[in-house]
């Protein structure tokens, strides 16, 4: 008898009763029910139980299709966790030479660590440091791989914010783009590492590596950035042609859906600015880690009604709290031609703290 696929308890527990349909973007997209979460469901259950081919089309089509926004999650009044389930799914569907070639060539890069260190002091990222008087630093600031490397200005501005914050040298990956990929073992031993060479709370710009960090390390480990910044409130204002600036915000699905972290961001942005909520700021961008660069048809199909969105909001920013959706934002505004700026929280935050009122 072969290992299950799948954790059954996890897999149990769904009952179809279909209130994850209208929370999924594919299913939304597509209107086949083997494109939501109820439907993937069925197909697991398919797998597992030896009633279909682990090779079939349609069970690859969906592993990769799936956006794994995690959407579904807060909508499910029987606690799915179809994140977890996900994962075991890429596991088993994505071994060895089933995994994309493009994912494959993105782990292997993001598992050489000490090449982002001489990358990020090249881009300009924040330097390592560590806070005068502190012995033991009370809270570490995460650089992320490809983040230091392609929007450098993020931890420099994150630093600016919480300079009490050290900055180790020679971070690596936490681990969070192999767990999503279909190797969930790297992704965990990557963050039990990072949590090594990070002393005290890690503090993280990025709203997915937070979530997964989490899931490996525990809740009281790790924070988003805005969740450390929201109690001592944010300073200054951003102004735009002499008038208070008009800014939106994308959530981080996995921020939102996986640490129900969605209050914090916006309060820090109503402070320094005009907010204005987006109707599908809570709905995936078709960022969704590598999947833009994995199915960039079926991400920019999404990111277009989304931009579309933005551009009708009459918004002079709109702000990221992770940086695949920043690119991702970045890519279509630019497209677009937008006039419409891009920017992570903490850049919005650290701007806004440099033009004080009065």
């Amino acid at each position: 008898m072969t290992d299950p696929v799948f954790d059954p308890d996890l897999l149990s527990r769904c009952i179809s009763c279909g209130f994850c349909l209208p929370a999924c973007p594919t299913y939304a997209e597509s209107g086949d029910e083997a494109s939501s979460p109820r439907g993937r469901i069925t197909l697991m259950r398919a797998l597992q139980d030896g009633d279909l081919d682990p090779y079939d089309p349609t069970l690859k089509e969906q592993a990769s299709q799936c956006l794994g926004c995690r959407a579904c999650e807060p909508v499910c009044p029987a606690g799915v966790e179809y994140g977890q389930l996900l994962e075991q799914w890429r596991d088993h569907q994505w071994r060895g030479r089933g995994r994309p070639l493009l994912a494959r060539a993105l782990m292997l890069v993001a598992g050489l660590r000490r090449i982002f260190s001489p990358l990020g002091a090249v881009r300009g990222a924040a330097r390592p440091s560590r806070p005068a008087g502190q012995p033991a630093p009370e809270a570490s600031l995460m650089l992320g791989c490809f983040e230091r490397v392609l929007f450098p200005e993020v931890s420099r501005a994150a630093r600016e914010l919480a300079p009490e914050l050290a900055v180790p040298a020679d971070q690596g990956c936490c681990g969070a783009l192999h767990a999503h990929n279909g190797d969930t073992a790297a992704g965990e031993r990557l963050a039990r590492r990072l949590g090594d060479d990070l002393p005290g709370t890690i503090v993280t710009t990025a709203g997915g590596c937070a979530a997964h960090l989490a899931s490996v390390l525990g809740t009281g480990r790790v924070r988003e950035l805005s969740v450390h910044l929201v109690h001592r409130g944010a300073r200054g204002e951003l102004r735009v042609d002499g008038r208070r600036a008009v800014v939106a915000l994308q959530d981080s699905c996995h921020l939102r859906n996986g640490l129900g972290v969605t209050r914090q961001p916006r309060d820090l942005i109503g402070q320094v600015a005009d907010y204005v909520e987006l109707p599908s700021a809570g709905t995936c961008c078709g960022a969704a880690g590598t999947y833009s660069l994995l199915r960039p048809r079926d991400s920019r199909r999404i990111l277009d009604a989304k931009i579309t969105e933005i551009e009708a909001a009459g918004v002079d920013y709109v702000t990221a709290v992770n940086p695949g959706c920043l690119r991702q934002l970045r890519t279509g505004l630019r497209r677009r031609r937008s006039r419409v700026k891009a920017v992570h929280l903490a850049e919005l935050l650290a701007e806004a703290a440099r033009t004080p009122t009065g």
